[in-house]
């Protein structure tokens, strides 16, 4: 547990004392990436800033620079190995919680925005609803074989979120994704097998049948409803 805090302590120290140091010294000439040293500094300057940029206005920066300075000129620290590990701990619990929080509300947000999509959505024009809730368009008829559960297949695909906002496509890489119908999100496992071969379909995909309450990467968020149009390019059995 010590060396996790120590490493959130020292990350958020490069963070936020690029910041501090710029305000005590605003006119001083600015650093010149010319050489090895400035551009590394520089660097890991830049990755803890993006990655802690989510709590800096939970620092107190003329506090951060104290601390540092006293640490850079060797100076006994104003506060207590043991204070300083249990100030860490609740510091880390209130960042988690205002995390927590926050997942929470874009996870409620999402939900209504993707259930008022999909009532409005069923509505439109030559859309299915399966049992499950699924949605689809079917853009292309299909001539060849439905693939089962157990099958390989080959499909392109492009994914949007209701906003239009594009997160994969394997058209954009030009190269056909290929997986077993029982090994991806429900909402494509269902809708794969009712597709024949050469069909193209546009998926309409509840929450809870794609990533659901956990999201996925930075992409794709608690919650969200997607969309995919997906073309079934061939199967492979098993």
């Amino acid at each position: 547990m010590y060396n996790k805090i120590t490493i959130i302590a020292a990350s958020i120290s490069l963070a936020t004392l690029l910041s501090a140091c710029n305000e005590q010294s605003s006119t001083k000439q600015a650093v010149t990436l010319d050489n090895e040293t400035n551009k590394a500094s520089y660097t890991i300057g830049v990755q803890m800033g993006s990655q802690m940029a989510g709590i800096k206005d939970m620092i107190n920066q003329d506090a951060l620079f104290m601390g540092f300075k006293d640490s850079m000129a060797g100076n006994d620290p104003q506060l207590s190995a043991e204070d300083m590990q249990a100030t860490m701990q609740d510091f880390q619990k209130t960042v988690l919680e205002q995390q927590q929080a926050k997942q929470q509300e874009v996870s409620t947000s999402n939900a209504a925005e993707g259930e008022k999509f999909l009532a409005e959505n069923k509505t439109k024009e030559g859309v299915k609803i399966t049992e499950s809730g699924l949605q689809y368009l079917v853009l292309k008829e299909g001539t060849g074989e439905i693939p089962a559960a157990t099958d390989t297949v080959v499909t392109h695909y492009t994914g949007t979120l209701i906003d239009g906002k594009v997160f994969d496509s394997s058209y954009k890489r030009n190269s056909p994704a290929t997986f077993p119908v029982n090994g991806v999100i429900k909402g494509w496992t269902e809708a794969l097998q009712l597709m024949k071969v050469g069909a193209k379909w546009k998926l309409f995909i509840p929450s809870e049948l794609a990533y659901g309450e956990r999201g996925a990467g930075a992409s794709i968020g608690p919650n969200q409803v997607l969309i995919f149009e997906i073309e079934l390019l061939e199967i492979k059995k098993s």
